[in-house]
């Protein structure tokens, strides 16, 4: 029997992954641990260093990656004193889809003195690939955050290209209850003319941003005296409070090791270990 088109996106449906995280951390005798701690679907979270200061915790995907259609959110909770640190145990990977995009919501909530360092490794889109990503982050007056996400179109060392994909990349960063930071990514259709132009990506398939706040010039600082050291193009900000600094390279490789510096230089304290294998 042929199927019809319904029965094409019921079947579609039906293998979609959903997945969800929520972790929430309090601060107790100079330690952090879990306070609470729920996992659906496709997503877990472990934690596997021993107690400490500040709580190392590791998302994984057990999907094996991201396809059209798929769902996951992530709600991230410092408590009060707390300190945590997230990272991801690989590389996110986007495949290529014909049909709805993937779609990843992140809510990261720090509470009266908290840190949050937000760490996830890079998201690597296919060709073709469809992602809609939004990250909502709600910090307490005197809470501290570094935040740093990073994107790469396709895997050089692979002979991979992506000439077309859709990606919305929308955050929204909120500081005692007001708007700080808004941002929005968007490019559709034919990626690799648009990252080709010296106004977007001058031919660079790899991107970062790396946030943080509070954060001043003094905080720049460190990243702009890494100048010649860094394999591809740098530019770093700092007003209201908040330092932002954007990363631009021409593969996945060069990307890394740029990130690696800016967020020793900024965040001066010991990076993911998952990072540094």
């Amino acid at each position: 029997m042929r199927q019809t088109a319904a029965d094409l996106a019921r079947t579609f449906a039906a293998n979609r992954a959903v997945g969800g995280i929520t972790l929430a951390v309090r601060a107790g005798n100079g330690l952090t641990r879990r306070a609470r701690v729920r996992e659906d679907g496709s997503l877990r979270v472990r934690c596997p260093g021993p107690p400490s200061a500040e709580l190392e915790a590791v998302i994984v995907n057990t999907a094996g990656g991201i396809a059209g259609g798929d769902r996951l959110m992530l709600d991230i909770t410092a408590e009060a004193g707390a300190r945590l640190l997230v990272t991801t145990a690989a590389a996110e990977k986007v495949y290529r889809t014909l049909e709805a995009a993937a779609s990843i919501d992140v809510k990261l909530r720090l509470s009266a003195g908290s840190s949050l360092a937000w760490l996830p490794q890079e998201t690597i889109l296919f060709d073709r690939a469809r992602l809609e990503r939004a990250i909502e982050v709600d910090l307490a007056d005197d809470a501290r955050l570094l935040m740093a996400e990073a994107i790469v179109f396709g895997r050089v060392g692979m002979g991979e290209a992506v000439n077309e994909a859709f990606l919305f990349d929308r955050w929204r960063l909120r500081r005692g209850g007001q708007l700080v930071h808004a941002e929005a990514t968007r490019l559709d259709g034919a990626v690799a003319r648009k990252l080709a132009q010296p106004a977007v990506a001058n031919g660079g398939i790899a991107v970062a941003t790396v946030l943080v706040m509070p954060g001043d010039e003094t905080t720049i600082a460190g990243v702009r005296a890494l100048g010649r050291d860094l394999r591809g193009e740098a530019g770093a900000s700092a007003w209201n409070g908040l330092a932002l600094v954007r990363l631009c390279a021409t593969d996945g490789e060069a990307l890394r090791h740029d990130l690696l510096a800016v967020l020793a230089a900024v965040r001066g304290a010991p990076l993911p270990r998952l990072w540094l294998n």
